[in-house]
């Protein structure tokens, strides 16, 4: 039973750093557009790209990169709050 356990955690993540791979691939297509826009276009693509798509592809990024640290810190903290956070 624990490797069927195991095995469905498995596909869980890897399900999620695909779907993580797609939004930040996606999200970057705006921006490559933003970049090679005409000038006097710019400024329409600016307050989505500055507030929209760059923070949405920088936190994919850093999820599909570190993700499994994020998750080790948050299973540890709900876990058992007896560490050095417990005080906070």
């Amino acid at each position: 039973m624990a490797a069927s356990a195991n095995a469905t955690n498995i596909v869980s993540r890897g399900i999620t750093r695909s779907i993580f791979r797609w939004i930040h691939l996606i999200f970057s297509i705006p921006i490559f557009g933003y970049i090679y826009s005409p000038f006097d276009k710019i400024p329409n693509y600016a307050p989505a790209t500055r507030f929209v798509f760059v923070p949405v592809m920088v936190l994919s990024g850093l999820w599909t990169w570190k993700g499994h640290v994020v998750r080790r810190l948050l299973s540890k903290r709900s876990a058992g709050a007896t560490g050095s956070y417990s005080n906070l």
